[in-house]
């Protein structure tokens, strides 16, 4: 399995956990409120990745010497803290605008608006130069396409929710873009945990001032938390940074699409929910996009390595 190929696995792991992670984000805030949530969710998460920090220091310590002499310990401790505070505060917009919205609107109506992110990507690829070929746009319209053939089960109006969701979108592609810069530049793990602890703070501080923090209430959610901390953060974000290595930005936004696919999945699965032959067209249609996309071609070759 070259590079390129493992970026995408990662990128699709990512995608199908987090295709399970919106119900139990909705189910979190029957006890603690959007930013409680966010807060102790993301604390967990940062915390969870913190035992591998001697490994990797160990890692790198025996292979890269080369490289340490040419990026001193102290420039690649500063990349590190400025890269985490960015994406923190990139995902702290981005997951905060998703978990008020689902207060107000449906997860099938979140899904799908938060994927727009896979048309938002290219969008702002553009304003620094980077090109897509038309085969890439047709892929993203049929992307989206199925998402809502996947996802919209009601009249597609927009209420306070949703404007909440569109905007987690615009982050959500920011966050895709920011990640994309310094991936190849930091190490995964502790990116990721570092960006949690960011945005837990963030959180934390939203919290303090908007809603009223109980104990009791974080206890009783403790297992929405939990899957959401471990798995749906420090798992999937970890997988999600490690995997924009190798992946330009435009195709890892199609492979995250995924989630509702894989949600939709679940539910057939797991909870014997069936799917309609519409959403059936939605799958096909999404996975058709994203295997068109992957053909030779400039956006499917991996992510340069750009200089800090």
């Amino acid at each position: 399995m070259n590079n390129t190929h493992f970026g995408i696995a990662l990128l699709a792991g990512t995608s199908l956990i987090w295709g399970l992670s919106l119900v139990a984000q909705s189910m979190g805030m029957d006890h603690v409120g959007p930013f409680t949530f966010n807060a102790v969710r993301f604390f967990i998460g940062g915390l969870s990745l913190l035992p591998l920090f001697p490994l990797i220091n160990y890692l790198q310590g025996r292979g890269k010497k080369a490289e340490q002499k040419k990026a001193p310990p102290i420039l690649r401790d500063k990349l590190l803290l400025k890269a985490s505070f960015y994406c923190g505060l990139v995902l702290f917009a981005a997951i905060s605008c998703q978990q008020i919205g689902l207060i107000y609107t449906s997860i099938g109506k979140t899904g799908f608006i938060t994927s727009l992110y896979i048309l938002l990507v290219p969008l702002f690829g553009l304003m620094f130069g980077r090109r897509v070929s038309s085969r890439i746009w047709l892929c993203i319209a049929a992307a989206i396409a199925g998402m809502y053939l996947l996802c919209i089960k009601e009249a597609l109006t927009l209420n306070l929710g949703d404007l909440f969701v569109l905007v987690c979108a615009v982050f959500s592609a920011a966050q895709i873009l920011v990640i994309d810069r310094y991936a190849p530049l930091v190490n995964a793990v502790k990116l990721a945990s570092l960006q949690f602890f960011v945005c837990s703070g963030l959180s934390a501080i939203a919290a303090a001032i908007l809603e009223q923090p109980d104990l009791n209430a974080v206890f009783q959610g403790w297992l929405p938390l939990l899957y959401t901390g471990v798995f749906s953060s420090s798992v999937a974000y970890s997988m999600q940074i490690a995997g924009q290595k190798y992946v330009a930005p435009v195709l890892a936004s199609l492979l995250l699409s995924l989630e509702a696919v894989f949600g939709a999945l679940a539910g057939w699965l797991i909870l014997g929910e069936l799917l309609t032959p519409s959403e059936r067209i939605g799958c096909f249609l999404i996975f058709v996009a994203i295997l068109a996309a992957q053909l030779p071609g400039r956006m499917g070759l991996p992510a340069a390595k750009r200089k800090p």
